[in-house]
Formats: structure tokens, C-alpha cells, sequence
């Protein structure tokens, strides 16, 4: 045999199979992510948790415990629950009790799990030309009215638009369906983030979720002015969207993610979740 050709046969006997050996092992983590990054389940969550930053945490760490992937589509709780009736989402992460609690009687979400609480805040500019600041909400929007103040509403079906609609009738002011509250209140059709921005340019009032306001950036003068009225407790739930209505949900991915942020690890993530030092949301899975 001249030496060309053990040469070629050195190649074929001993470095190929080591060739493929390496070819597998590079190969195999990369086909491993992409089968599970394909299919991840998805939820329909609020556009306050999303834009408190909550999910850039909590969600890598369930991806850790279960290796599961979530896809979020933060929209306002209604159409949120929407998407669970129509079955476009296999979880929903909200915060409007009666609207879940509907959903569930309906038979389109197999149960409610309460996950979390935080409240709801008052937010105006410093000066406060309405005069509203204090503890009684239901009080302050009768000044805001009187005074035909700049009012920001989510006015998006929203948890949050819906518990400011809660508070104007406390108030004794009924919003009319197809017409504002008062000529300086402005529906924005939007999330909670641009309600903010809005309100902040235009020196007006809004309704926020604490968390909201504590992760954002751009408040101008905007301040805190009414908070601590036991109406403005703001719970979340988390609900399985039911297979029994769309065969095609994810349901034992969706039950898993529902067990583990009701479960004490998930809790912790959820407690150990800070702004500025400032806790922004409060487990209470197990009350």
C-alpha cells in the first residue's frame, strides 16, 4: 500500500468516526433549544404585570423549574379573558375577580387561583389643583368631576378601567357608556404605561397599579395623591384555560405554570421582586 493511500485509510479509520463524534455533540444542544423554544405556551396577561418588569423574572425562573417556555401577550384584563374564551391563550394571568370568576362559571377556565395583591393609587400632578389628595378615592373623583380636572382612563376593558369604573359609581356618578365622565376626561384606549405618559404630558390625573408607577420613568410632576382606601386592593388570579372548550389548549404546561406561581418558590419570586428597594406585588397564594 503506497503511503497516499494509507494516508486515506488513516483518515477513514480513525479521524472520521471522531469527526462525527464532535459533529453530534455540537449539533445536539442546538436542535435541543430549538425543539424547546418551538412550541411555548401562551398567556394572556395584563399590560401592568408585563410593564412592572414582573415577567423578566419570574418567568426565567418557572423556564428554570420546569423548563417550560411562556410566550406573554399583555393586553388589558378584559381582552385578556377574551382571548381565554376564544382560545388563543392557554393561561391567564389577570386582575378583575368578578370578570375571572365569570370566565370560570362560564366553563371556558377550569379554576381561579388567587397569586398576588397590590393596590391601586390615585396618581396627579403635585399641585393638585383639584384638591383631591387623601384616602377616600370615591371622594377625590367627586372633585376631579367638580372641578373638570384632566382625567387619563385606561378606557380599554382593563382590569384597572374596570375598577375605576367601581369607583366613580361609589362616588355616586354613574359613566355613561358612549360619552366621558366630564368634558376634560379622555379615554385613551391604551395600557397602563401610555395612560401614564399621557397624563404626565397633559399634567392630568390617572388611575395606576402601584407597580406600574413604581417601574416608570417618565413622571414629570406627577405624584401619589390618593392611597390607602381599602377599595383600591388590586388582586391577580391566574386561570387553566379549559380543554374541554378548546381541545387544542396546552393544559398540563398551563397547570404546571399555575401550580408553580401558586406554589411557595414561585411566591418567593414574586416577594423577592423589588424597585428601588420597594416591593411591587404581594404573594397570597396560600391566604
Amino acid at each position: 500500500m503506497t503511503p497516499k493511500r494509507r494516508s486515506a485509510h488513516w483518515f477513514l479509520r480513525d479521524f472520521l468516526p471522531s469527526f462525527r463524534a464532535v459533529a453530534v455533540i455540537l449539533i445536539a444542544p442546538a436542535a435541543t433549544y430549538s425543539i424547546a423554544q418551538s412550541n411555548p405556551i401562551v398567556m394572556a396577561s395584563t399590560t401592568s404585570t408585563e410593564q412592572s418588569g414582573l415577567f423578566t423574572t419570574l418567568l426565567p425562573e418557572f423556564k428554570k423549574a420546569a423548563g417550560i417556555d411562556i410566550k406573554v401577550v399583555a393586553v388589558g384584563t378584559g381582552q385578556a379573558i377574551d382571548m381565554g374564551r376564544r382560545g388563543d391563550a392557554d393561561v391567564l394571568f389577570v386582575h378583575d375577580q368578578v370578570a375571572e370568576e365569570k370566565i370560570v362559571a362560564e366553563g371556558f377556565a377550569i379554576k381561579r387561583f388567587p397569586v398576588m395583591y397590590n393596590d391601586f393609587v390615585l396618581i396627579g400632578p403635585a399641585a393638585d389643583p383639584a384638591k383631591t389628595k387623601g384616602k377616600d378615592i370615591a371622594d377625590a373623583l367627586k372633585k376631579l368631576s367638580a372641578s373638570n380636572a384632566n382625567f387619563v382612563s385606561r378606557g380599554d376593558k382593563s382590569g384597572t378601567h374596570a375598577a375605576e369604573l367601581r369607583y366613580w359609581r361609589a362616588a355616586g356618578i354613574d359613566p355613561p357608556a358612549d360619552k366621558p365622565v366630564f368634558a376634560n376626561y379622555k379615554a385613551c384606549g391604551c395600557g397602563m404605561g401610555p395612560a401614564l405618559n399621557i397624563a404626565a404630558s397633559s399634567g392630568g390625573y390617572v388611575l395606576a397599579d402601584r407597580a406600574t408607577w413604581l417601574a416608570f420613568k417618565n413622571r414629570a410632576d406627577l405624584t401619589i395623591l390618593v392611597q390607602g382606601d381599602t377599595r383600591l386592593f388590586n388582586q391577580y388570579g391566574v386561570l387553566v384555560v379549559n380543554p374541554a372548550k378548546h381541545p387544542q389548549t396546552k393544559v398540563a404546561e398551563a397547570q404546571k405554570f399555575a401550580d408553580w406561581v401558586t406554589s411557595p418558590a414561585g411566591q418567593g419570586v414574586i416577594a423577592a421582586y423589588k424597585i428601588g428597594g420597594e416591593q411591587l406585588f404581594f404573594p397570597n397564594a396560600a391566604k
